[in-house]
């Protein structure tokens, strides 16, 4: 019996799956790739269930196949970016030194592009 995966591995790991995929994805089909790449024991219903909360929070798309969906994440990868990012946020109580660590190794470039983000400009100059 495989370890327990601490929270969110499996989200992650499910999204790389999907991510790497040339299009969309059953359950099954995702179960089998998690096992090639060492995922051991993984219950059909732990992948369902993963994608359906990925799906409820706007991760990933889905579309209807038959009775079952594919499932398949969004064109966009900077979204898929920003997600890891906000789960590894969360994973740390405190976010003050994460944050600061994190703006201290930006380049001087993105540095200033989160300031006007913060200031509510858009980033592109404006």
């Amino acid at each position: 019996m495989s370890p327990r995966r601490s929270p969110g591995v499996l989200e992650a790991e499910i999204l790389t799956v999907l991510h790497e995929a040339s299009g969309a994805l059953s359950p099954g089909e995702v179960r089998g790739l998690l096992g090639d790449k060492g995922g051991g024991e993984l219950s059909y219903s732990a992948v369902v269930t993963t994608l359906t909360r990925l799906y409820d929070k706007g991760i990933v798309t889905r579309e209807r196949s038959g009775r079952a969906y594919r499932y398949a994440t969004p064109a966009d990868p900077s979204g898929l970016v920003a997600w890891r990012m906000s789960r590894l946020l969360d994973a740390e109580a405190d976010h003050a030194p994460v944050l600061t660590h994190f703006i201290s190794g930006l380049s001087t470039g993105d540095e200033e592009l989160v300031r006007r983000l913060l200031l509510g400009e858009d980033g592109n100059g404006a």
